[in-house]
Formats: C-alpha cells, sequence, structure tokens
C-alpha cells in the first residue's frame, strides 16, 4: 500500500509554495523584527541580525570564526533524493556567502507521517546526507516533528578567517557586481509545483539547485571582494537592497546583462510566478527605479530563488573574473555600487537571455 501511495504522490502537492518562495516576505519579516527588543551581542559576535546577513559569525577564543545559519522548506520538486540535496546544497549557501568552510550539519524535519510513507522521508535525508559529504560536511543528527506540511532542511556550522570574511554591509561605491547563477529558479519550481515544467527545465533547475557555492566562495576570497550575499528566497533585487540599505550606497543594474534560465521569461509572462516573487515585487518597487523594464521582466529580477547563486561586490573586477574563470564558475558582471540613498536600485536596458557560452568557462 505505501508504494503505490508513493508512486501516486507529488511532494509538492503537499506544499503551499515552492522552496526559498515560502519564507516570509520581506516586508512581514521587517515588521516583526522591529517589534524585537534584541540586547546588543558580546563582542565575540562578529555578525548579527543587525544587517541582514547570511549567517552569525562568532569569534572563538583561537582567534577564528565560527559560521552559524540554518535553513530550511517545503518541497521544491517532487523527487525527494533530489529535494534532500537541494535543502542541504541551500543551507550550506550561507557559509559561502560569509567566505566560510562549511564542515556539520544538523538535519530539521517535519514529515505529515499519515499522509506519505518513510521511506520516501528517508529518501529525502539520504539526498540531504549526500550532498552534504560531497561538500565535507558532516550531518551528525538532528530533529523532527510530525507536521502536515513536509520541510527539510539543516542548521550549518562552518569555518572562517574573521580577517577574510564576507559581509553584505561592506560593499563601496564603485565596486562591481557579479552573479553567479542565472535567475528564474522560483517561476521553474512553481510550473513544477503546477505540472507543467518541461524536462528540461525541472533538469536545469536541478543541476543548478544542487551546484554549491563554494567555488565561488573561494574565488572571491582570493580576489578580495568587498561584500557578497547570497540570492535565494529574497531575488536578486531583493537582497541586492539589503545589501546597499546595510552599505549605505546605491546601486545601478545593467538588466541585459543579468544572467536568465532561458524560457523563465515566458513564465513570467504567462503568470507562472510565485507568492514570494510577488512578495518580493512589491517590497522593493519603491526603492527601484525600473526604467524601461514590463512587468514580467521586473519579476524575473524580484524572483524568489532557492540554492541560488552569489551575489559579489568588489573594486577587483578583473581579479575576481579571473578567480571564477580558474574554478570553472559561470558568472556575469551585471552593474555598479554607486554613491546615492541607501538601497536604491536603477535598473538600465531590458532583461535578455544570455548565450549558452557567455561568461562560462570552457566545456
Amino acid at each position: 500500500m505505501l508504494v503505490k501511495v508513493q508512486e501516486r504522490t507529488r511532494l509538492t502537492s503537499f506544499s503551499h509554495g515552492a522552496g526559498c518562495g515560502c519564507k516570509l516576505g520581506p516586508s512581514d519579516l521587517a515588521a516583526v523584527m522591529a517589534t524585537l527588543a534584541i540586547p546588543s551581542p558580546p563582542d565575540d559576535v562578529l555578525v548579527a541580525a543587525d544587517t541582514a546577513d547570511d549567517a552569525a559569525v562568532w569569534r572563538l577564543p583561537d582567534g577564528g570564526g565560527l559560521v552559524a545559519t540554518l535553513d530550511f522548506f517545503t518541497p521544491i520538486v517532487d523527487d525527494p533524493y533530489d529535494w534532500g540535496r537541494i535543502a542541504a546544497t541551500n543551507a550550506m549557501s550561507d557559509v559561502y556567502a560569509m567566505g566560510g568552510t562549511p564542515f556539520l550539519g544538523l538535519n530539521i524535519v517535519n514529515w505529515p507521517v499519515d499522509d506519505l510513507p518513510l521511506d520516501m522521508l528517508g529518501r529525502v535525508l539520504q539526498g540531504g546526507i549526500d550532498a552534504a559529504a560531497k561538500a565535507g560536511v558532516a550531518v551528525v543528527g538532528g530533529h523532527s516533528i510530525t507536521d502536515p506540511e513536509p520541510k527539510y532542511g539543516m542548521v550549518v556550522l562552518g569555518s572562517v578567517d574573521p580577517d577574510r570574511m564576507l559581509r553584505n554591509s561592506t560593499a563601496r561605491p564603485g565596486d562591481r557586481l557579479f552573479l553567479t547563477k542565472p535567475l528564474g529558479l522560483g517561476m521553474i519550481s512553481t510550473a513544477v509545483k503546477r505540472g507543467s515544467a518541461t524536462p528540461g527545465h525541472l533538469a536545469t533547475a536541478v543541476e543548478l539547485m544542487t551546484t554549491t557555492n563554494a567555488a565561488a566562495s573561494a574565488a572571491m576570497v582570493e580576489a578580495g571582494a568587498s561584500a557578497a550575499t547570497d540570492v535565494t528566497g529574497f531575488g536578486l533585487l531583493g537582497h541586492l537592497h539589503e545589501m546597499l540599505v546595510a552599505s549605505g550606497c546605491a546601486a545601478t543594474l545593467e538588466a541585459g546583462a543579468i544572467p536568465v534560465i532561458p524560457g523563465v521569461l515566458d513564465l513570467a509572462r504567462t503568470g507562472v510566478v510565485p507568492g514570494g516573487t510577488q512578495r518580493n515585487h512589491a517590497f522593493v518597487r519603491p526603492a527601484t527605479d525600473w526604467g524601461e523594464l514590463t512587468e514580467p521582466e521586473q519579476l524575473v529580477l524580484a524572483d524568489a530563488q532557492t540554492s541560488g547563486g552569489l551575489l559579489i561586490a568588489t573594486h577587483h573586477p578583473d581579479a575576481l573574473a579571473a578567480a571564477l574563470r580558474d574554478r570553472g564558475v559561470t558568472y556575469a558582471e551585471i552593474g555598479e555600487v554607486r554613491a546615492g540613498p541607501p538601497g536604491r536600485v536603477t535598473v538600465t536596458g531590458r532583461v535578455a537571455v544570455p548565450e549558452p557560452s557567455r561568461n562560462s568557462p570552457a566545456p
């Protein structure tokens, strides 16, 4: 009986949204955070919640840094093993965004034990364990509860050199902006949930979401980047806005340079848009000069990503480009940080789908 249930059940049918698109919207989260009385952290806390950075960092007695983060979400694909791999890769991403190296993971599991078989949960967990092990991360336990809606993710700990750590709050006017994965994962995930994703889109999305940001992280540390964040649930514009507010800067984006998965703009034009993307769009609209962009193009730039790429600000673009190429990381140079009202983004040009080989390493 359990086999029959597993064969006919689509994991994404149990989810009210898709992946990081299920996050509280940035406006809602900001409203909640504004109600909290958070004590000043101890001196050993190097990065806390005040700049909306990707992870917390604690200075260890030997002078090193401990990076701590967690991330979990509802099913984003129907294959349980792939969901596990994606969730683990996404959870490790926050450590890479700080320029750190993850080493320890703890599982977070919510599971509808009366509706989905436990062997399916085993496949989810195995996917997470295998993705973590491939990245050198030991999964040593976790916590589970019963829940009508399945959810999975990890607490991840990492190490970082505090003198080479990357923050989202240290971008400077004149920095060039780089992005290491194309946009559109939220819209493809929504198509998966609706049962309308093409096999090509699904394969592309899974490949991107299970590729870690380890190589991109190492490249930005080597090249002396100014600031970084990973692009996840708040979309490119939401995470850029957070970076700019924290850094006291503005930015200009060149829409035609921003990598987009082929076919995603068509999804936006036909309304295949996650609720998280719509919330992101509403959040960034007051701080964004859209120029010539149509609403579907705007939504692509606000699309809620899961296990997206790194957004990197650097005063040394040639060095960063060379370091990324040396490690086989696909990237695009998409704009520039400038002086201006903190958080303000000006978009020039129109969204285009880049050629597959654009700024890609040689095969």
